[in-house]
């Protein structure tokens, strides 16, 4: 059983939400997110959309390195 099944708060701070995804800590602090946390970080269902927002272009480019 994962933690997130246990009931892991959200990582951003301030935010006291259930957490729905687990990504690595690095690639959401490069997306802009303040996080605090160790080596993963926690994202609610609001936080993890931000998240996806903020990092679709740099998904993109890495879909089109690949296509080719």
């Amino acid at each position: 059983m994962g933690k997130i099944a246990k009931g892991q708060k959200c990582s951003v701070v301030g935010c006291n939400a259930p957490a729905v995804r687990s990504l690595p800590t690095d690639k959401v602090v490069s997306a802009g997110l303040n996080v605090e946390g160790g080596r993963r970080a926690y994202l609610c269902q609001e936080h993890y959309k931000e998240y996806k927002r903020r990092t679709r272009k740099e998904r993109r480019l890495e879909k089109w390195k690949f296509m080719g």
